[in-house]
């Protein structure tokens, strides 16, 4: 416990920051408010210069890549296929996710490859399939998709691990805090399909 209290007073006030943001827009997300693309976008902007920091370089580079989501996000909720509450939305079949799952997997371990021959990162294999199905699951999310939460429990377990050992002990809590809210998202999404299959059956 002793260890814990310190490590978290050590922990920088950028670092604070985007816990809070990112917080935020998971339960921004949950109730499929448009506002949880700008609180990502600022928030991974600090993680991305902390993950370097840390020579994290794929999740540094996937904190780039999210605030481009972020922007992308934002774009498809207010105009795209965003625009459609989740509970309307149509999601794959169990084939496809079958072959995203091989897909995904094969880019993350050339990725890791190429990491662990050519630079000095750490923790290759757990950094490169976070990183990729990361952006595999946040692209679930631009569009509405439930499955996407789905993919961010097995996600964020892993990461709760990864940070933890390289001293991000705030993210690491924050990652344990995320794995609540998911299931949070979980039951709000199912919570509003549930009402608005009741408000089609009533009419």
């Amino acid at each position: 416990m002793a260890w814990l209290l310190e490590q978290l007073a050590l922990t920088s006030p950028f670092e604070g920051l985007a816990v809070v943001l990112a917080l935020s827009y998971l339960v921004l997300a949950a109730h499929q408010s448009q506002w949880c693309w700008l609180a990502a976008a600022v928030s991974c902007t600090i993680y991305a210069e902390l993950m370097w920091s840390a020579r994290l370089y794929m999740e540094a580079g996937l904190q780039v890549a999210y605030v481009l989501l972020a922007g992308y996000g934002w774009w498809q909720w207010q105009y795209g296929a965003g625009q459609t509450a989740a509970a309307q939305q149509q999601g794959f079949s169990w084939r496809w996710h079958a072959l995203m799952l091989v897909l995904m997997s094969s880019i993350s371990t050339i990725v890791a490859l190429v990491l662990a021959r050519y630079t000095d990162a750490e923790a290759v294999w757990l950094d490169s399939f976070t990183t990729v199905f990361s952006l595999f699951a946040t692209w679930l999310l631009t569009r509405k998709l439930f499955s996407n939460w789905l993919y961010w429990l097995a996600i964020d377990g892993v990461y709760v691990y990864l940070y933890a050992i390289k001293g991000f002990v705030a993210t690491s809590g924050l990652y344990a805090g995320y794995l609540l809210l998911v299931i949070y998202a979980m039951w709000q999404w199912q919570r509003q399909q549930q009402t608005e299959r009741a408000c089609c059956n009533s009419g």
